[in-house]
């Protein structure tokens, strides 16, 4: 036999062999007679990803066509065996009960090579929890309070810049506004800078925020190779963060702290946080253990994570808001209404008290989030088999990724009456000290939900306060009515610009 015959059947053998294994795991569900749809060869059950599904229709169209077949369904991400929750017991002993056996979330990350991926969302196992046992102290009520005049000062910024732009005309595209409010925001608080792009929208921390969102290093190929073979990524070195997105942050990181370590600059923000955690020689845990201080890349890192997580989500959440009040204007005369009365009490003044008493807008910010699911599933990684309580026939391997679909219980009829309606009054006191937690997951649940959600909400309250209170809203021949998503993000974000018609409140 000559070599080129040789070399034909092992070229051959590993086809087949790797057709046959891919095969098998494409089978993994139906050989254990668990419910679920055919998936690609491909894509598994992401068919349509990023292209004419978006992935809350993905998770969504799952999620209903598979309720009330068992705990959990079959599901195939890419090539990997997922499992799919239904339930929300089961979501709850995921995310809460169990949360032992579920903690990590089984994203990549290799901050050796690719730093600015060495944050809380994505670390896993020890490094998590010594990190989040870090950062969590950096985000009580008493910090939030410090970081609050940030916020209005912010605010009140985006007040004027509405303001002047109104004189041009009353039809505004507000999705550049809101991002330009949570940029500020989060630039002061995160990296220590006053880029006031809300007076200069082309400013470079800016557009390098907006990158961050649309730049990937990666194509759809690409990421189903890190997340099917995550160790061998890790070996090859395979980073996921664009290297000019590294280089930029890397560099702001650097310049402030030496900056703020050389002049003696504190400014009670979130970096000042950052940099005590750096600079201690000693850090304790609640329970008094020694923990090491952070280096300049996981500050760096969680510095990135804070823009990531607040910037888009609150900007977001603040658009998917003013759009629904602009429909229902009933609605936002109230929440007017409130905010008018609240800040009266306070003299005129927006105080960081005032955010707990404006009920009906904290309503009308959660139903938001409930119908525009911003983060539409929350994914864990099994770290040792579990059986699902009362079900025999399903229990969870270690190893395999959990998907648990907040859109779809959100959006369930079950738990919210007329779903597709915009409702505040799903969220009135009663109600929800009557639900259970688990039927509301905007930040996640248990303890590893969103460590910074007291922070969004903060940015949130105060900058829907201040535009209501200024502005009123509603839609024009511009407003795209029903609202489209982007199919291109994990996030569930409006496709286009959102236009409302906006006019200056008479006093």
């Amino acid at each position: 036999m000559s070599m080129t015959q040789c070399l034909l059947f092992i070229i051959l053998g590993l086809m087949g062999y790797f057709a046959y294994f891919i095969r098998k795991r494409l089978n993994y569900w139906q050989d254990r007679g668990i419910p679920c749809d055919q998936p690609s060869y491909l894509l598994g059950n992401l068919v349509g990803m990023q292209t004419t599904r978006t992935m809350a229709e993905i998770a969504l169209s799952t999620y209903n066509k598979f309720k009330g077949t068992g705990p959990f369904c079959g599901f195939y991400w890419f090539h990997r065996p997922t499992v799919f929750v239904l339930d929300t017991s089961l979501a709850k002993a995921i995310l809460i009960k169990d949360f032992n056996k579920f903690t990590d979330r089984g994203f990549y990350t290799n901050p050796d090579d690719d730093p600015l991926s060495g944050h809380l969302f994505s670390l896993d196992g020890h490094k998590w929890r010594a990190m989040r046992n870090k950062l969590s102290p950096t985000f009580t009520s008493g910090k939030m309070k410090q970081m609050f005049p940030t916020v209005t000062r912010a605010a009140t910024e985006l007040v004027n810049v509405v303001s002047e732009v109104l004189k041009d005309g009353s039809t505004l595209e507000v999705r550049d506004f809101l991002g330009r409010y949570t940029t500020d925001v989060i630039g002061s608080c995160a990296f220590g800078i006053d880029c006031n792009s809300l007076k200069n929208p082309n400013e470079p921390f800016r557009q390098m925020g907006k990158r961050v969102f649309t730049d990937q290093r990666h194509n759809i190929l690409g990421f189903a190779f890190i997340i099917l073979f995550p160790k061998l990524s890790r070996r090859l070195h395979i980073k996921i963060t664009p290297e000019h997105i590294t280089e930029f942050y890397m560099r702001i990181v650097r310049e402030n702290i030496e900056y703020r370590e050389t002049n003696g600059i504190k400014r009670n923000d979130f970096f000042d946080m950052l940099l005590e955690l750096k600079n201690n020689k000693m850090l304790k845990t609640a329970d008094a253990q020694p923990m090491a201080n952070i280096t300049v890349e996981e500050m760096a890192a969680q510095a990135f994570l804070f823009l990531a997580a607040g910037f888009e989500t609150s900007s977001t959440t603040m658009g998917f808001a003013l759009y629904e009040l602009a429909q229902h204007e009933d609605m936002q005369q109230r929440v007017r209404e409130e905010v008018c009365e609240v800040l009266e009490r306070h003299n005129g003044e927006f105080t960081y008290e005032c955010m707990g008493e404006m009920v009906y807008l904290n309503q009308v910010i959660s139903e938001t989030l409930r119908k525009h699911t911003i983060v539409p599933m929350l994914t864990r990684e099994c770290s040792e088999d579990y059986e699902v309580a009362g079900h025999p026939k399903y229990y969870i391997n270690k190893g395999m990724f959990v998907i648990v679909p907040a859109v779809g219980i959100h959006l369930d009829d079950d738990y919210y009456p007329t779903p597709e309606e915009f409702n505040p009054d799903n969220f009135t006191p009663e109600k929800v000290a009557e639900r259970d937690s688990i039927e509301w997951l905007p930040f996640g649940d248990g303890p590893r939900n969103c460590v910074g959600l007291r922070f969004g909400l903060m940015q949130t309250r105060v900058g829907l306060g201040y535009l209501l209170k200024n502005f009123r809203f509603g839609v024009s021949e511009k407003t795209q009515i029903p609202i489209k998503y982007n199919k291109k993000t994990f996030l569930s974000m409006a496709e286009g610009d959102i236009y409302l018609r906006v006019e200056k409140v008479s006093k």
